[in-house]
């Protein structure tokens, strides 16, 4: 009997031991880390630019414990110093060497277009938190690339509306001579020339230049009514400094897409005093959700929020909805890109609903600088929605 039970239990134990192996043997592996990569500019003029979509983007995930869906994130980083030379090449690594699930990509729309070529091939989700060349929502739209930030002529189309209202009838346009300056014209041409104003001449700068000297001389002599111009960053606080110092600030009233003013006001001192732009985002924007974002991010990072900030954010709350709309299953294609398309997003700047063409169907603001600040003085477009001419998503 003794040997009897022994072996009862000795096989009893070893069923048990059995089953417990077999439990750990099919036991559901902890999911993989979302790989997000970050193809942003973190040097040159745009590097301020980069930092803050990176910060407001982190900000998102925050919300939901650093996690997209359950899972874990795995950011990777990489500089893409604004140089549309080098786009390619990086875009291949994140996708071919590091295996991101996603690009996030980017501030210059020179290297977005060498993004874009990326995408196409391998198939790589794409969100674009500020880059607004028409180009990738337009005939080169892709079902896998979505944009959370405008497209260039959004800012420009408002603000040729508003600026025959406040009698500038006849204008110069200046600009960089580079794909972001070429779509920002196309728009300020369209709403500028329909709502009776008249371009006197469209004058262009080469791309990075910080040299107006020779347009700023030209300006001087054509004596428009008003002056509409893109820059941003450095090179859009250096135009304001130069036009303030040729003694045009007074004389002939500037007018800008809003990225001129855009989180640069400090550095640009009294030269951005007066300025008139056009943009989907102001920091006085008096609604309680842009009050907490601001408070947010201000103790978070320990600086002030602008419209970078703003689109980094969005950029990962749409990313959140996509994920969450899966279950965190980036294989489920069709049904993340619906998700996407789908997605309304409750933003600082108002909530916005993405467009057939994959751009933001949002307001855009009329903001003058006062005393350091855009404040907005109207609603220049309300839900305005790019027309994705060319998008065969449209």
């Amino acid at each position: 009997m003794l040997v009897r039970g022994v072996s009862v239990v000795g096989a009893a134990s070893g069923v048990m031991g059995a089953g417990s192996v077999l439990a750990q043997a099919v036991a559901p592996a902890a999911p993989s880390k979302v790989k997000v990569g970050l193809m942003l500019p973190y040097s040159g003029t745009y590097a301020k630019l980069g930092e803050t979509i990176e910060n407001g983007m982190r900000m998102a995930l925050a919300e939901k414990g650093g996690k997209l869906a359950g899972r874990e994130v795995e950011w990777v980083k990489l500089n893409d110093e604004s140089d549309p030379a080098k786009a390619d090449a990086n875009a291949r690594r994140l996708v071919q060497q590091d295996k991101v699930d996603v690009i996030v990509g980017t501030v210059h729309s020179g290297v977005q277009m060498a993004i874009q070529k990326v995408v196409a091939e391998s198939k790589t989700l794409c969100l674009i938190p500020n880059a607004g060349v028409h180009a990738v929502t337009r005939n080169a739209c892709l079902p896998n690339v979505f944009r959370t930030s405008f497209t260039m002529a959004q800012p420009t189309v408002a603000l040729g509306q508003a600026m025959v209202e406040r009698k500038a009838r006849r204008a110069v346009w200046v600009t960089w001579d580079y794909p972001a300056g070429a779509d920002s014209l196309e728009g300020f041409r369209e709403g500028y020339t329909k709502a009776g104003g008249t371009i006197v001449k469209e004058l262009k700068v080469p791309f990075p230049s910080t040299n107006f000297k020779a347009v700023l001389q030209e300006i001087e002599q054509l004596k428009p009514d008003a002056v509409a111009c893109f820059f941003a960053g450095e090179g859009g606080i250096k135009f304001m400094k130069d036009y303030e110092a040729a003694g045009l600030r007074h004389r002939i009233p500037l007018y800008g897409s809003g990225f001129l003013t855009e989180g640069v006001l400090s550095a640009a001192g009294t030269s951005s005093e007066g300025i008139v732009t056009t943009l989907h985002y102001s920091n006085v924007l008096t609604t309680l959700r842009n009050g907490e974002f601001r408070y947010t991010y201000s103790r978070s990072f320990k600086s002030e929020p602008d419209v970078y900030a703003v689109q980094g954010y969005d950029t990962g709350l749409l990313l959140r909805q996509g994920l969450e709309a899966v279950q965190g299953d980036m294989g489920k294609r069709d049904q993340l890109y619906g998700a996407l398309e789908s997605a309304v997003i409750d933003s600082p700047r108002g909530k916005w609903r993405m467009g057939k063409a994959h751009n933001p169907v949002q307001d855009i603001y009329l903001r003058a600088v006062s005393n350091g600040e855009n404040r907005v003085i109207g609603v220049a477009a309300k839900a305005l929605e790019d027309s994705g001419s060319g998008c065969r998503l449209a």
